[in-house]
């Protein structure tokens, strides 16, 4: 199906940490006729995140850390237990999530299977995130991670069947990290 639209302003409102612009567009509709938006868009790159498993253990490596917009939104400390991850910057999506988890968890990983890729906030936000596994154990670590300079991460070792109880308590709550659990346990790595 192919769609016209018709761009009739766009104005840069913020360059400041990511870029913000206005959007005023026509979307032709199939019938014809031009249906006019105005709507905000943040560019703040795209990212690549990663679950860390271990089967014979049957437990992941998650991380917890400060998040300015959940605390705004209602979470109470800030505090969010999610996948390692970050934004791409110049690296290809897999040589960001391995310097990512090296960075954040410690673990320095060894062959990454690549899951999929997806708009995490389509409505308003530009982000396409690249989603990774890799199975670790206690050798990869090199390092107890924690995060870079102006990161503050606690590195979690959790037992599978916990983070998926996590999700229905409401202690995870990052969307991500649900899409990569849920799939660990449809793919079978791990015991629920």
């Amino acid at each position: 199906m192919s769609i016209k639209i018709n761009v009739i302003k766009d104005k840069l409102l913020s360059d400041n940490w990511f870029t913000l612009r206005n959007y005023t567009y026509e979307l032709v509709r199939q019938q014809g006729e031009p249906l006019r938006h105005k709507r905000e868009v943040y560019d703040r790159g795209n990212g690549a995140t990663i679950l860390l498993y271990n089967r014979k253990k049957n437990r992941v490596v998650l991380i917890r850390q400060f998040r300015i917009a959940t605390w705004v939104n209602g979470n109470h400390n800030g505090m969010l237990i999610e996948a390692c991850a970050g934004l791409l910057d110049n690296d290809s999506p897999e040589d960001c999530i391995r310097k990512e988890a090296v960075e954040e968890t410690g673990y320095a990983v060894g062959e990454v299977e690549t899951l999929f890729s997806a708009y995490m906030s389509p409505g308003g936000v530009t982000e396409i995130v690249h989603f990774f596994a890799a199975e670790y154990d206690d050798s990869q670590r090199n390092n107890a991670g924690g995060g870079v300079e102006d990161e503050d991460i606690e590195v979690l070792e959790i037992a599978f069947p916990q983070a998926l109880a996590m999700i229905k308590s409401g202690d995870i709550r990052d969307g991500k990290t649900i899409m990569l659990l849920q799939h660990a346990q449809l793919a079978g790595w791990l015991q629920p």
